[in-house]
């Protein structure tokens, strides 16, 4: 008989389980049928793998050996059979890109922006709360391309493997219903917002943690954090319930304004994540160019953030 890799799978299992009952369970056998493949494995292994006992099995030093071994075959194999799923869902083909995106106005904007410099391409999207969903998308295979974030200087998400370059870093700004009495400002302390209630999209990276800071370094502990979709959070603001946590370039909304935060004590660095494996160098580079374009128009939109711009001049000199 010849080892193969489900011998090896019905070895681990063994040894995870302890005794030969409790792995035939988890196998779904039963007990004499996986007796009789253990000791088929066992004689093309050239011994016993385990030493039975009234309280289950224990590995035999050749059990050790080959249950080491399995420690590096079985993660190599899975590694592999994630490698061929990923590159057999990649589309190759220049005129398909598959592109995901956490909320906010850049991935429309970039979607916009292909349109018009690349008609022949045929862009779908994806959207997502979470970072880390869409490196997993990347991981995969299926997704060419995704834009997400992180505060400040934090890691990129997901698997070491993936590949993440930097399109703009923006400070965050604050939206606050237009008749606010600190909406007539350039600029709002973060103290002065002590008392009011938040809303902000939801995520799962560091910025709820780096807000929290943030107010802790301005002298208060922030209120009741409304977590919601954009929809939710603009009307929440309009009411005047809430004051919203947006990127600078969150798009003139009526009813509301947008304000940036005294010191810029808040940033998001944008992101275009990809694997390496499945993208060639020259294409991420015409996208990554193509998505800072984007930015820079979906910049433009915004007064505030224009006007923020140009009090400060190199907004990378002001951010870094």
């Amino acid at each position: 008989m010849e080892l193969e890799l489900r011998h090896l799978k019905t070895i681990r299992a063994i040894a995870e389980a302890g005794s030969l009952t409790r792995a035939a369970t988890a196998l779904g056998l039963a007990q004499p049928a996986l007796s009789a493949q253990l000791r088929r494995i066992e004689r093309a292994l050239g011994g016993a793998l385990f030493e039975r006992g009234r309280h289950g099995v224990r590995a035999t030093p050749l059990g050790e050996l080959v249950l080491e071994r399995t420690q590096i075959v079985l993660p190599a194999v899975r590694e592999l059979q994630q490698e061929a799923a990923r590159f057999a869902r990649t589309r190759r083909q220049a005129e398909r890109l598959r592109i995901g995106g956490t909320h906010g106005p850049l991935l429309g904007a970039l979607v916009d922006h292909l349109a018009g410099a690349a008609p022949a391409t045929t862009v779908t999207t994806r959207a997502s709360w979470s970072e880390r969903e869409l490196a997993g998308l990347l991981a995969e295979g299926r997704l060419d391309f995704a834009l997400a974030g992180t505060c400040g200087s934090a890691a990129p998400p997901g698997a070491p493997h993936l590949a993440w370059q930097e399109i703009a870093v923006d400070p965050v700004f604050v939206m606050l219903a237009e008749d606010h009495p600190l909406a007539p400002g350039r600029e709002v302390d973060l103290a002065a917002l002590a008392g009011q209630e938040w809303a902000c999209v939801p995520g799962d990276g560091c910025f709820a943690d780096c807000f929290t800071a943030a107010c802790a370094r301005a002298g208060f502990t922030p209120r009741r954090m409304y977590e919601t979709d954009t929809a939710s959070c603009v009307h929440l603001v309009q009411v005047g319930r809430a004051v919203g946590l947006c990127r600078a370039t969150f798009p003139p909304t009526p009813g509301l304004t947008t304000r940036p935060l005294a010191g810029t004590p808040l940033v998001w660095r944008h992101l275009l994540g990809w694997h390496p494996g499945t993208q060639q160098p020259d294409t991420a580079a015409v996208l990554l160019t193509q998505a800072r374009i984007a930015h820079a128009r979906a910049a433009a939109r915004s007064d505030s953030y224009t006007n923020w711009l140009a009090q400060r001049g190199d907004p990378d000199t002001a951010l870094r």
